[in-house]
């Protein structure tokens, strides 16, 4: 009996021993937070209680509702553009961004149509109006561009795909500033990076021309 005691007193008082070097269950979440600032601000840290009240939650607003669907007609007719440059163009380069403009725009232009369609909304009408949107070329340049060929061409082309680039890169800066949706700011990022880029490309070719 005297052996069992000692046993069971050994054995409480371990236990005792563990539960006083145990933290206490408050001091385990009070690790400092680094929350990511938004595009040219630094992250910074924060408490995690903090933490809970500035993370913005992933909804839409007005503002990423207008920039996908206005993004939507502005891609496609980039891609309408770019259609014309194999068979009418002569840079080799310039074919080549084409080629690029189609392979980026066109896995874009179906992320948001399914973006809108989570949010229970529809993708604009191919025929929507556009007259109101940064950089779009008009019905008449697009003819002329569509009767062009070789360098006349690839001067034409350039001219009016800088210009919708540049349009892009201003829709995509506004909704930055408006917007809320995490993923439509991840979208605007990558907009404004990749067509900053073909439009160097392209002023590097209209030297060339």
């Amino acid at each position: 009996m005297r052996a069992a005691f000692a046993v069971v007193i050994a054995a409480l008082s371990l236990a005792a021993c563990t539960a006083e070097a145990a933290p206490p269950a408050a001091s385990r979440g009070s690790a400092p937070v680094i929350v990511p600032g938004r595009p040219g601000e630094p992250a910074r840290t924060v408490d995690p209680s903090e933490a809970a009240t500035i993370v913005p939650p992933d909804t839409a607003n007005a503002a990423d509702v207008t920039y996908v669907q206005d993004m939507v007609v502005h891609h496609r007719q980039a891609l309408e553009m770019a259609s014309m440059a194999p068979s009418r163009g002569e840079h080799v380069r310039l074919k080549g961004l084409a080629s690029r403009i189609a392979d980026s725009q066109g896995p874009e232009i179906q992320f948001m149509t399914s973006w809108l369609q989570q949010q229970g909304l529809r993708a604009p009408e191919h025929h929507a109006r556009h007259d109101t949107m940064p950089g779009m070329a008009t019905p008449e340049q697009l003819k002329a561009l569509r009767a062009s060929s070789g360098k006349d061409f690839d001067r034409l082309f350039i001219r009016l795909m800088t210009a919708h680039h540049l349009g892009a890169l201003t829709m995509s800066e506004k909704v930055l500033v408006s917007g809320s949706h995490q993923r439509i700011e991840e979208l605007a990022n990558d907009v404004s990076v990749g067509q900053a880029a073909e439009i160097r490309r392209m002023r590097e070719m209209q030297a060339e021309l």
